[in-house]
């Protein structure tokens, strides 16, 4: 997180996870968490600044706490299996929600999907989403989360990549 920008863009995912109601918890992690410096709450990230290697893997982690339904959330610090969560959809529902929200803060999307993340795939999310081939949108649509262009002009409502909810009930 060296580079001004980087510092810039952080800032401006900070404010938004915040103001969606997603809380950062600044914390000492050890160097066993998946994302260096980072760690689900319950209610929101904690983040080891010192060790965060990614920035927009905050997005993506945030991702999982939105798409994840609240009674779940609940159980992210200490009850809920790692080997049942996420499931797929929702694995692919929190990379899709993390490129909603990087096009709501105008963020390029390599600052999420970065190379040294998504096992090589981040350029395939990239051609995909930019090209809107949104894998994942049916997730996102049936969370309630977010329409797709059929049902947002039937709806009078803006399509995806507009949420019409930040966090799932």
């Amino acid at each position: 997180m060296s580079t001004r920008k980087n510092i810039l863009e952080t800032t401006r995912v900070l404010q938004f996870l915040e103001k969606i109601g997603i809380q950062i918890i600044e914390k000492e992690l050890d160097s066993t968490t998946f994302l260096p410096g980072l760690a689900l709450a319950t209610h929101g990230i904690y983040v080891d600044f010192e060790k965060l290697k990614n920035p927009g893997d905050l997005l993506h982690e945030a991702g999982h706490l939105a798409v994840t339904d609240g009674e779940s959330r609940k159980m992210i610090d200490t009850n809920i299996n790692n080997e049942e969560w996420p499931t797929q959809g929702e694995e692919i529902a929190a990379i899709l929600w993390s490129y909603a929200a990087l096009t709501y803060l105008n963020l390029d999307p390599s600052f999420v999907f970065h190379s040294n993340g998504y096992k090589g795939n981040s350029e395939w999310f990239i051609s995909n989403f930019t090209n809107a081939n949104y894998i994942g949108l049916p997730f996102l649509e049936w969370a309630g989360l977010a329409l797709g262009d059929k049902r947002a002009h039937l709806e009078g409502k803006e399509a995806f990549p507009v949420m019409q909810k930040w966090i799932r009930d």
